[in-house]
């Protein structure tokens, strides 16, 4: 496999990670208001 070709696989998988951070980092914060909660959640998967 070329470079090219492995770089979307390793991006998908490096956000995958990033997200699943951000959804369970939300569930300490049950009482947080469901907007807050989005945007923190897209803000660590995004930087």
């Amino acid at each position: 496999m070329t470079w090219p070709a492995i770089m979307p696989i390793l991006l998908l998988c490096g956000s995958n990670i990033f997200m699943t951070f951000a959804w369970y980092g939300q569930l300490r914060y049950p009482n947080a208001p469901l907007w807050l909660l989005i945007l923190v959640g897209w803000g660590i998967a995004l930087f």
